[in-house]
């Protein structure tokens, strides 16, 4: 009998890739708004407007990945989304327990980190990809 580690969603890929999409072009085109919704000064902190245009391009490359890539290309980069996600996850958290973003933006940037995770390692265990199920021993 084969059991899932994670249950598979065979959808799961897309949404992850929608959601990093979605986020990628709005931190790349509306990255002074956003800075403020972080509540960094974009004025005071040009570098800061930068590194978040610099995070939306690799944001929207990974998500097309997600989206648009086959065969081994996709299975690598279903492979690697958790520990994109998971990064992404503590450096959120490692922001907002040294001040560096106000605990309310950490708190959103953890919590949006957290469902990536959550979806990509549902696309990772999706069967239908290829990956080999756990098999209960008898």
């Amino acid at each position: 009998m084969a059991i899932r580690v994670v249950g598979a969603v065979p959808k799961a890929r897309y949404v992850l890739g929608a959601v990093r999409l979605f986020n990628g072009v709005a931190t790349l085109f509306a990255t002074r708004p956003f800075s403020s919704r972080l509540g960094v000064d974009p004025d005071s902190s040009p570098a800061a407007v930068y590194a978040l245009r610099l995070f939306g391009i690799r944001t929207i490359y990974i998500g097309a990945e997600l989206l648009f890539a086959r065969g081994e290309h996709l299975r690598n980069a279903v492979a690697v989304a958790p520990v994109i996600h998971v990064s992404d996850t503590v450096s959120a958290a490692l922001a907002g327990a040294g001040g560096q973003l106000p605990k309310k933006s950490a708190r959103m940037g953890v919590a949006i980190s957290s469902v990536n995770v959550l979806l990509s390692l549902l696309a990772w265990s999706n069967p239908k990809r290829g990956r080999r199920r756990l098999r209960r021993k008898r």
